[in-house]
């Protein structure tokens, strides 16, 4: 089997390799794969094409800063049978690959999510997070810190929205269990793997900010308005 791993990346150099060295860590341990890595620079101003090149990655340029032009920029760049996304300030378990590939085992298996646990330097943001991780678990959702697919799967949903700013992560699993639905498949939200992505974000912003910047009404409103999520295009946090 082969697997392509996708980061996209804009102005990672302060977590890249963390996460690059994890990835690479996956790799190790799961060596019976093929797999790719392949860093999509989504037009940064800092040291994060060249920490991927010096990792021995495959690196691919995307200069529109849109996260879901860089995923699907990785995807028409590789040549694995599956997808595996990961974002670039994210660490994974090494064991993370062979999961991935055991479950595509069974072929009703088209894709599927880790269980993202984001946390906070302060007690209310992590209630706050927590809550939301579990309203999120119940009604199927899943984050894009880890997403996996298969190619014609990825390919058959039509891929990542482009129109989207935000939550362009949750519409694509959508879709994606929309089409395993109709062609009697199956995605598979991996509950005993936990990926944990930095917080810097939720450290960094004050707590009325996160109330509102992750308030899904809010995101449904705006998802589409770029001048709503400058805290990921032009005001970026290190």
């Amino acid at each position: 089997m082969s697997c392509s791993v996708i980061i996209p990346a804009c102005n990672e150099e302060d977590y890249l390799e963390k996460t690059l060295a994890c990835i690479a860590g996956a790799r190790a341990f799961a060596s019976e794969l093929q797999v790719e890595v392949i860093v999509v620079d989504n037009a940064s101003s800092d040291r994060t094409a060249s920490i991927a090149a010096s990792a021995g990655v495959k690196v691919v340029k995307e200069p529109v800063r849109n996260i879901a032009r860089a995923r699907n920029r990785g995807a028409a760049s590789s040549a694995g049978e599956w997808f595996v996304f990961i974002d670039a300030d994210t660490l994974v378990p090494e064991y993370l690959l062979r999961r991935i590939a055991g479950l595509l085992q069974d072929p009703a298996c088209i894709g599927g999510a880790a269980d993202a646990i984001n946390t906070s330097n302060r007690m209310i943001v992590r209630l706050y997070l927590g809550f939301w991780r579990i309203i999120g678990t119940v009604g199927g959702l899943a984050q894009g810190a880890v997403q996996f697919c298969r190619r014609e799967a990825f390919e058959a949903a039509g891929g990542y929205d482009e129109s989207l700013w935000i939550g362009e992560d949750v519409d694509f699993y959508i879709r994606l269990k929309k089409l395993a639905k109709r062609n009697n498949h199956r995605v598979h939200f991996m509950r005993d793997v936990r990926v944990h992505p930095s917080s810097r974000r939720f450290d960094r912003w004050s707590v009325w900010e996160i109330f509102l910047r992750t308030n899904p009404l809010f995101i449904l409103l705006f998802r589409r308005h770029r001048s709503a999520w400058k805290g990921w295009y032009d005001q970026l946090i290190r």
